[in-house]
């Protein structure tokens, strides 16, 4: 399907652009979205008609969301999840999840801003973007994490499974360590009892 594009559209286009997309694309977002028009004569006409009001409209609201970004960009949020002991959440994070988090430290977003492609399902520091306008977007910060602390070794860049994993080796290897001190040891033990009884089997040669 043809439409005609009322505001810029990642991958698409910009206001005004003709272009052609999958029909159910068109149905189900841009037209009900008032994002686009269908590209027929009449709406042509009513698009050049009423284009300098569009672009004026959405050059306001562009204004807008790059003062309102001034207080989202670069947003750190702390989320405290269950998680496994491999980082898996008990769950997931979602975008709603997120403006909730947001709203929390004083920066309004809506739900259709929070650009997730799919849900957080582990642990850790991950980056957002955050799309306030078709022109304008950011970057927030979500930080998952077991525990207000664990939270705060990540914000310090931290890779807290690793460590975790680093420690739960620590204690195996101090059992193989006996080990394998005594197996480094046994030849050592063997060459020396060999050089201590070649002086007296000498000994007995000469005799």
């Amino acid at each position: 399907m043809e439409v005609i594009l009322l505001e810029r559209v990642e991958k698409l286009g910009g206001i005004g652009d003709v272009v052609n997309v999958k029909n159910g694309f068109a149905r189900n977002y841009l037209l009900p979205n008032k994002k686009a028009l269908r590209a027929n004569e009449s709406n042509r006409k009513v698009f050049e008609a009423n284009r300098a009001k569009i672009e004026a409209d959405n050059a306001e609201r562009r204004t807008e969301a790059e003062k309102a970004a001034t207080g989202v960009d670069g947003k750190t949020v702390k989320l405290i999840r269950q998680a496994s002991n491999t980082g898996q959440l008990y769950g997931s994070v979602s975008a709603r999840d997120i403006v909730e988090a947001l709203e929390g430290e004083g920066a309004k977003v809506t739900k259709s801003q929070v650009v997730l492609d799919r849900p957080i399902k582990n642990i850790g520091v991950h980056e957002v973007k955050v799309a306030l306008h078709p022109e304008v977007a950011v970057t927030v910060k979500v930080n998952v994490a077991r525990s207000p602390e664990e939270a705060d070794l990540q914000a310090q860049g931290v890779d807290v499974l690793a460590q975790m994993f680093e420690e739960e080796a620590a204690p195996a290897a101090e059992e193989l360590a006996p080990e394998a001190a005594e197996e480094a040891a046994a030849p050592a033990e063997a060459e020396a009892e060999a050089e201590a009884s070649e002086p007296a089997e000498a000994a007995e040669d000469e005799q």
